[in-house]
């Protein structure tokens, strides 16, 4: 059971790049950008249903590899996915923790990296678009196509990690 989480975590990181690849071709010539955050899906609800400290450790590594792979920048990712990853945790530590309120949870999460991330660049220069620009075109419909996906695997998920958990318990 211990090795399925690196093996989820890794395939979801992989998939990233793949659903991109395999987006449509309507979505690629429209005016919309959307950024499928699988990997902090799986990181989120390992440090909310698993263990936090291991979703952390996670949020770094696989941070660290983003920032090699996709971006110009080696530590915004690296620097987010914990940060967004930690508060998470603790607001769940306040609230109830079902499976709707952690998947809303987890879209203020990836809201939280989407806005982090937009203005990390913006600060440093790499974009200069501007917010009104960046909510239509990239954050709402970023949101929408998140929002499927933790339809689709919030409850398998959940399962999964309730079930690490427990063989982490034994």
């Amino acid at each position: 059971m211990r090795f399925f989480l690196p093996l989820i975590i890794s395939l979801s990181f992989i998939f990233e790049s793949v659903f991109v690849e395999l987006l449509p071709d309507i979505f690629s010539n429209s005016n919309t950008i959307l950024v499928p955050h699988f990997l902090i899906v799986v990181i989120i609800f390992t440090a909310i249903y698993g263990d936090r400290k291991q979703g952390l450790i996670y949020g770094i590594i696989f941070g660290l590899l983003f920032d090699i792979v996709y971006t110009e920048i080696i530590g915004v990712y690296l620097f987010m996915i914990p940060l967004v990853t930690n508060i998470v945790a603790w607001l769940m530590k306040l609230l109830q923790s079902n499976i709707f309120v952690v998947s809303f949870v987890t879209l203020i999460g990836i809201t939280l990296l989407e806005l982090g991330v937009y203005e990390m660049n913006f600060l440093i220069g790499i974009t200069n678009i501007d917010f009104i620009s960046f909510f239509n075109v990239r954050l709402l419909p970023t949101l929408i196509l998140n929002t499927i996906y933790i339809i689709i695997v919030a409850f398998p998920l959940k399962k999964f990690m309730d079930s690490y958990a427990k063989s982490l318990n034994d």
